[in-house]
């Protein structure tokens, strides 16, 4: 299991794919995997996920849907959502 204050290569793609595409104030080796993506984390709001969500539909062929069951679950941290996209990237 990967530590969890260092993101894993993949973490860190998805980190620099959230700052360009959210125009974060802050470099993505500093997102902790674990911190939550809402609130007191990086303070992420619907709107933020959605345009998030089509960068990554966009760069890894995902499709995160607006619907999907466990949404609050996939986007909690930076680490549960790569997990996500890494488990359902096209081969």
């Amino acid at each position: 299991m990967p530590d969890s204050i260092v993101q894993t290569p993949q973490e860190a793609d998805l980190a620099r794919l959230m700052v360009k595409t959210l125009n974060l104030e802050l470099t993505a080796d500093t997102i902790d995997p674990l911190a939550p993506l809402f609130g007191d984390g990086l303070g992420l709001d619907s709107i933020d996920i959605l345009e998030l969500a089509l960068a990554i539909s966009q760069t890894y062929g995902v499709q995160l849907r607006a619907d999907h069951k466990d949404n609050e679950a996939i986007f909690l941290s930076l680490r549960n959502l790569n997990d996500h996209v890494q488990r359902n990237r096209p081969a």
